[in-house]
């Protein structure tokens, strides 16, 4: 196959879209829409956000010191979209989207209801990149919404409709193509079979 030879851009597809509440000294809640964040350590778990200087929210989520990453699902498609054009200085978004502000449980920044998952962060450590500043944040808390756990108590996300983001669209999860490990586990499964004829 001809490939073309690019210069250096954030060609990385696809992405999460995640919704960011933070609230600033005054405690008037915000949501940011991001592209740019990612789980980046295991234990202790931590993710981090990137945001640019200028936006509303870098401002507020530097002076807290905290936010919550809520994942965004297809139902929430058109606020996540409304979140990331939109200015917290002039518009009061969960109004505006009529989404509800719900109290986290280990920091002061509200999480969105509507979110299946949220994921309550504080700021361990701020990265300066450029455009772009990373929140490198400890996760304190989870909340999973009840109805995605099976009878077992296994979070089944795959029932969350959750969406990503990919080269300028938002895009929906349609369907599993396999789980971690399955290449192997095939294979095992295939020496087995043989092992018994």
């Amino acid at each position: 196959m001809a490939k073309q030879l690019w210069k250096p851009s954030t060609i990385l597809n696809p992405v999460p879209v995640v919704m960011v509440t933070c609230a600033g000294s005054d405690g008037k809640p915000n949501i940011i829409t991001l592209a740019w964040a990612g789980t980046i350590n295991s234990d202790p778990p931590m993710i981090s956000i990137s945001v640019r200087k200028e936006r509303y929210s870098h401002k507020l989520i530097k002076e807290s010191g905290q936010f919550v990453v809520n994942l965004t699902t297809r139902k929430l498609a058109f606020a996540a979209d409304f979140c990331g054009v939109k200015s917290g200085r002039d518009i009061d978004k969960f109004e505006a989207m009529k989404l509800t502000p719900e109290k986290a449980s280990s920091i002061d920044v509200p999480l969105i209801r509507e979110s299946p998952v949220n994921i309550e962060c504080t700021v361990k450590d701020i990265i300066e990149l450029g455009s772009h500043d990373m929140f490198i944040s400890r996760i304190m808390a989870v909340n999973v919404e009840e109805s995605l756990l099976d009878g077992k108590g296994k979070l089944r996300l795959d029932k969350a409709d959750l969406i990503c983001y990919s080269h300028g669209e938002y895009w929906s999860l349609e369907r599993s193509l396999g789980y971690f490990g399955y290449s192997v586990t095939k294979r095992k499964e295939v020496l087995e079979r043989r092992k018994k004829r």
